[in-house]
């Protein structure tokens, strides 16, 4: 009876976390990640993972799972595996979505390389644009949400600023101010119109959260890592480093404590069926 009042406390968390092609680094310290993520998992005690690199039969993995956790550069998952992903979700999963997961498809323009939409980006509420090269920029905090409790009303990072086009209707947890996108020509991608500021032009939401059905997705677009290895950034904003030189080995907003509380609050909100608002 002790052993079967064990295993009905146990909560089930599927990580996905990798570049593209399978395997691929994708400018991301893919490792660091993995492990750090894991690590949070680890101090909850009623947690089982599985870990996969990519979004590969996400229904069968995600059947008896509570929470998703994803932190990929390159990975999406296609339509079929949306399909199953929502199904998930509105029956009563939770998603918490790191970084690059508002990214996916990259296809070759004229003038560089362009974000694709896809199904999943409706289903996650955002879709990636670009980021200026690393920088230091102030998160400002929103809204009372399982997510933001014992967070700072702001805090300081250094980090990829994303500009995310938001789609449908969510809450705002975490903004910045960017009045432009300082990017030099050819850095990043490209795109035809700047959608990622808010009514006023400058606000930029950098977290957010949404209901679908019955279940509930979180995003963070915080949390670029990389090493010598996996290290893709030409230059940083002078805030970083003194003449832009760029950091051999970056953890940026892993290194902060909002951060970690921010992961720490996602997993529970995601496991725990009373913080789940």
């Amino acid at each position: 009876m002790q052993g079967q009042s064990i295993v009905s406390k146990t909560k089930r968390v599927h990580l996905i976390v990798g570049g593209y092609p399978k395997g691929a680094l994708a400018g991301h310290d893919m490792d660091f990640a993995r492990l750090s993520l894991l690590r949070f998992l680890s101090e909850r005690h009623d947690v089982v993972t599985t870990v996969a690199p990519d979004f590969s039969d996400i229904g069968r993995q995600l059947s008896d799972a509570d929470l998703l956790l994803t932190y990929v550069a390159g990975p999406y998952p296609n339509d079929e595996q949306n399909e199953a992903l929502r199904d998930w979700l509105e029956a009563g999963g939770h998603w918490f979505a790191l970084h690059g997961t508002s990214g996916g498809k990259a296809a070759r323009v004229a003038n560089g390389r362009a974000m694709v939409k896809t199904g999943h980006h409706e289903t996650l509420g955002a879709f990636f644009l670009n980021h200026p090269p690393l920088r230091k920029f102030t998160v400002q905090v929103h809204g009372d949400h399982p997510l933001t409790r014992n967070l700072p009303t702001s805090f300081e990072v250094d980090d990829e600023l994303y500009l995310l086009e938001m789609q449908g209707e969510h809450q705002v947890l975490l903004t910045t101010e960017l009045d432009r996108d300082p990017s030099p020509p050819g850095f990043g991608f490209t795109y035809e119109k700047d959608t990622s500021a808010q009514a006023n032009g400058t606000t930029r939401v950098l977290g957010f959260s949404h209901n679908l059905g019955k279940g509930a997705v979180a995003y963070v677009a915080l949390g670029h890592c990389h090493s010598p290895l996996s290290n893709a950034q030409p230059f940083v904003d002078d805030s970083i480093t003194s003449g832009g030189v760029t950091p051999t080995h970056f953890h940026g907003s892993w290194e902060h404590d909002a951060f970690r509380q921010l992961v720490l609050n996602a997993i529970e909100w995601g496991l725990d069926s009373s913080l789940a608002a």
